[in-house]
């Protein structure tokens, strides 16, 4: 009887092994741009026919392809591209410029801007359209690639995504946040950024924000702060989809129903119970912190059904 069920058993793995078979190729594809080689994980579906292409923008900070940064591990773009291949959707995800600069390129560090990120942007989209492979190209950025993704899509792609994009610019952002974490800076924060927004560098400012406001970070902030996502929305000619979660602690709805209400092509999707990485929270704030180190949290279904449909109604 051991014996008879041993082969049963081993049927079964058997079986669910050849299920679990990938249908789809995963390449590595490095990207030339004039910053630097953007270098990603492209996946294909096997098939004869074309079909649309996601190139997922990451969002601030070192981030690589997955989502993850040294700190913090949840793979929440992984799960999402394989997610969305289960589908014959394709997707390319890659490393964030700065994870390709070696601790001797300071040059290139302290001259980084926001603007950098939106031409290596459009370089990866014509990189993709040169190759004619694809039926559509969707542009989908998360978080603060969603303001990356709305510019660079521009007269360049046949959709955007905006995945827990800010609705507001970030000096407006960044005011509210430091209101909720610690309300005796605010007036400080409020001071910078006004200096920071007229062109100006700030020199002497609390220690506290450093973080924040060190003079490395300072160009790239003024740069940053000149784009209103609302009034970048509103160029885009092409549909829109506009997602964003009920427990995300870094962007609020009020950000996604700003991004709706500036362009008439957009279509406003709220997820209950899903947080900035995509993942189910139903506790409390320990909860919601604790999902963006844990890399084996899955990301929720309903983002995926959603973001299908969308692409099906624009094929």
């Amino acid at each position: 009887m051991k014996y008879k069920i041993n082969i049963i058993i081993f049927s079964l793995i058997s079986f669910l092994s050849f299920g679990q078979e990938k249908n789809y190729t995963e390449l590595d594809v490095s990207i030339p741009t004039e910053s630097v080689t953007i270098k990603g994980t492209l996946l294909k579906p096997y098939s004869e026919k074309k079909t649309s292409l996601i190139i997922l923008i990451p969002g601030s900070g070192p981030t690589d392809r997955d989502g993850n940064n040294s700190m913090l591990k949840n793979n929440s773009l992984k799960y999402l591209a394989e997610g969305l291949i289960a589908h014959n959707i394709s997707t390319f995800r890659f490393d964030k410029s700065v994870l390709s600069y070696s601790k001797g390129d300071t040059q290139k560090i302290d001259s980084l801007i926001f603007d950098v990120f939106i031409d290596e942007a459009k370089t990866i989209i014509n990189y993709f359209k040169k190759t004619e492979a694809y039926s559509k190209i969707i542009v989908a950025g998360h978080s603060q690639g969603s303001l990356v993704g709305i510019i660079a899509s521009k007269n360049n792609a046949d959709g955007f995504i905006s995945l827990a994009g800010a609705g507001r610019t970030i000096d407006e952002v960044l005011i509210e946040q430091i209101e909720k974490q610690a309300p005796i800076l605010k007036d400080e924060t409020i001071k910078i950024l006004t200096e920071l927004k007229k062109g100006n560098t700030v020199n002497e400012f609390n220690p506290m924000l450093i973080s924040l406001f060190n003079k490395q970070v300072q160009p790239f902030l003024m740069s940053w702060i000149k784009y209103n996502p609302q009034t970048e929305l509103k160029k885009l000619t092409i549909p829109i989809l506009i997602i964003q979660g009920t427990k995300d602690i870094q962007v609020s709805n009020l950000d996604a129903e700003l991004l709706h209400r500036a362009n008439k092509n957009s279509q406003l999707k709220i997820i209950k119970n899903m947080n900035h990485l995509f993942k189910e929270i139903k506790g409390d704030l320990s909860e919601n912190m604790g999902s963006y180190s844990n890399p084996n949290l899955p990301i929720m279904k309903e983002l995926i059904a959603i973001i299908v449909t969308f692409i099906n109604e624009i094929e």
